[in-house]
């Protein structure tokens, strides 16, 4: 090889070799035509970059098409640089915030003097369509910090952004015909490969989060591949919008969020405290089954605590503002009510001396914690400030790590897979840039959750940098019953708190010896499950979930007692039945059952009075009725119930 060439590896572990200073563009036309059409990015060395940079010598580099994952955040983020360069042709005077992609879209927000409209919006989404049929290269400059300033200079926005970055940092500007921004890319060839998006709506958005700052203007849009992906993804949001939690928990009465009280916390309405219940006490059930023991810790206590735990100052901004001290205390004393309960299970472990034949100790607390989310970012329930955790920690050696991982799969199976039949996944969630302790000990927390992985021959996916501060963890995903994502169980390895706090076992031995750590819950938080599954089930609960489960419908007042006597016996067996004892017509309180979900309605007749029979309407299968005798019924409910089954028994 001579110095005017480089060498790069292809994902096949081939090499090629290429004139120094081609691209990753050079590089797809010399593998052939095909791919030369088809390429939209690189991977060079594990980063994403355009076609058109240069690549070093020795790289691996892996050419990105429509097929790659990847490829779809250069795909977005470009579209998000295409609105950006029509919003400027239609507003020459909007300041420009940030455009990144996210999951399922892009967004870009803008300084303009008044919210955009409905037509604004139909304005900039016909601009974008001019812009992308122009074709505009993204052209990618790195400049220094005084040229920056000098492009940006009428723009404030960027010129705070500029101000930010490390002296060391490289900066880049990216052009695509009259649009000139700093970004750090990458991006797609041209404007023209950005074909299938749609602009979604407009919100506002406080610059960089933070509610003291002003007020921007947000464009939400989304962007795809293929027209098909685009008009799927379309109805999926319509789907979205019929299944909304905030719409059905106020349909069904379940809960209600007092904003003059207090943004962001839940206030459980009687039907919404029965799920809340029901999720409690399954949960409690499952762990109590697998040697768990039951805690309960104050909600309030002296800062010091989590200046240990090292919450302070590493989550300090999602704390509440400390509290003054008490009567008789001193004056620099301070309280938090609590963002997390692991300090105060770490103190229930360190009150007594544990010996290794003890471990693993598992404590457990259904526990309402209080984060102090920002207020844009609170969503129904889904995004609180109160949240209720199915939380627990263990406490094990290192010898004990692989086994609870199992033991912790197992319930997550048992939970999500088995009892909701929900797909899931995996992923392995690894250092944070803000973390406690040193390198060495994160490499030994994360091979043990890696190994756990591996030999129990699970398949996972690996989230760089997405662990908690004190520890490495396995984050469980799974997906409604319309294909979104959603966060669930949490698994967390962690040896940085044990050492924090200096707690101890005694082994074999007789010496002192460091144990483990585990959080772990499975809900995640009830607030956020429920919030799940209202729009999952769309409010059709299964039976065993649901506040009400039978309505007894007395055709006539001649049927009441009957009637009643049909809930005394559901009641008995241990169903949530009641009467409906209004004098509205028949149809009229059928309809009522069926608006809010109820999973059965037993229809009570002089024939049915008569006979000892009920005549049942099942959820969802219209006028049908199936007239079965009221020990059947109960039978067939109450097993239902029992095995927590998806499907009717009737």
């Amino acid at each position: 090889m001579t110095t005017a060439e480089i060498r790069v590896t292809l994902p096949d572990g081939s090499e090629r070799r290429l004139p120094a200073g081609s691209t990753a563009g050079d590089l797809a036309r010399a593998i052939g035509p095909g791919l030369a059409k088809a390429a939209l990015a690189a991977r060079v060395n594990g980063e994403v970059r355009d076609l058109a940079r240069p690549l070093p010598d020795g790289a691996s580099v892996a050419i990105l098409t429509d097929k790659d994952p990847a490829a779809l955040d250069v795909l977005r983020h470009s579209s998000a640089h295409v609105l950006a360069t029509a919003v400027r042709q239609l507003f020459p005077h909007a300041k420009i915030g940030f455009g990144p992609a996210i999951e399922d879209g892009f967004y870009y927000d803008f300084e303009v003097p008044r919210p955009f409209t409905p037509e604004d919006l139909q304005a900039i989404e016909g601009k974008m369509a001019e812009v992308v049929a122009a074709d505009h290269p993204f052209v990618r400059e790195e400049v220094d910090r005084a040229a920056a300033k000098r492009r940006f200079v009428d723009d404030p926005l960027k010129l705070e952004r500029i101000d930010d970055l490390a002296s060391d940092e490289v900066i880049s500007v990216y052009t695509d015909g009259p649009f000139v921004d700093l970004c750090r890319g990458p991006h797609l060839p041209g404007t023209g490969r950005v074909k299938h998006f749609k602009l979604l709506h407009a919100a506002g958005a406080y610059w960089r989060g933070d509610e003291r700052r002003q007020m921007l203007q947000r464009i939400y849009g989304t962007a795809w591949f293929t027209k098909d992906d685009l008009e799927g993804y379309l109805r999926r949001l319509e789907e979205a919008k019929k299944r909304d939690h905030r719409l059905i928990g106020k349909a069904l009465d379940l809960y209600s969020i007092q904003e003059d009280v207090g943004p962001g916390m839940i206030f459980w309405h009687p039907r919404g405290a029965m799920l809340n219940f029901q999720l409690r006490r399954f949960i409690e059930d499952i762990i109590l089954a697998r040697g768990y023991e039951l805690v309960y810790t104050p909600h309030v206590t002296r800062e010091q605590l989590f200046r240990r735990s090292g919450h302070l100052p590493l989550y300090a901004e999602n704390q509440f503002p400390a509290m003054g001290a008490g009567e008789g205390e001193a004056e620099d004393v301070r309280y938090r009510v609590k963002p997390m309960n692991c300090p105060m299970h770490i103190l229930v472990y360190a009150s007594q001396q544990r010996s290794y034949r003890d471990l693993p100790i598992r404590l457990a607390e259904i526990a309402n914690v209080y984060r102090n989310e920002r207020s844009g970012t609170l969503h129904g329930m889904l995004r609180v400030r109160g949240l209720t955790m199915d939380d627990a920690h263990i406490f094990l050696r290192e010898d004990q790590i692989e086994q609870e991982i199992f033991e912790l799969l197992d319930i997550v199976e048992l939970v999500m897979g088995k009892t909701f039949g929900l797909d899931y996944r995996l992923d392995l969630a690894t250092r944070p840039a803000k973390k406690l302790g040193d390198d060495a000990m994160w490499d030994v927390a994360e091979r043990g959750l890696e190994q756990a992985l591996k030999r129990r021959g699970a398949s996972y996916r690996l989230d760089q940098g997405g662990g908690a501060f004190y520890g490495p963890k396995i984050d469980i995903k799974f997906n409604d019953a319309i294909g979104r994502e959603w966060q669930g169980a949490t698994i967390q390895l962690d040896f940085q708190l044990p050492e924090r706090f200096q707690l101890e076992y005694t082994g074999a031995d007789n010496a002192p010896h460091r144990p483990v750590m585990i959080h772990r819950a499975i809900f995640g938080t009830i607030e956020r499950f429920v919030g799940f599954l209202i729009e999952h089930f769309a409010g059709a609960f299964p039976l065993w979930l649901s506040p009400e489960q039978v309505r007894v419908l007395p055709i006539a007042d001649a049927q009441l007692e009957a009637a009643r006597g049909v809930a005394a016996a559901l009641q008995a067996a241990g169903l949530r039945a009641r009467v409906d004892e209004r004098s509205e017509t028949l149809n009229y309180r059928v309809r009522d059952g069926e608006v809010m979900k109820v999973p059965y309605l037993a229809v009570v007749g002089q024939r049915e009075a008569d006979a000892g029979t009920v005549a049942v309407r099942v959820r969802g299968a219209g006028k049908k009725q199936v007239v079965l005798p009221l020990a059947e019924l109960v039978e067939r409910l109450t097993e239902e119930v029992r095995t927590r089954s998806l499907v009717s028994s009737v």
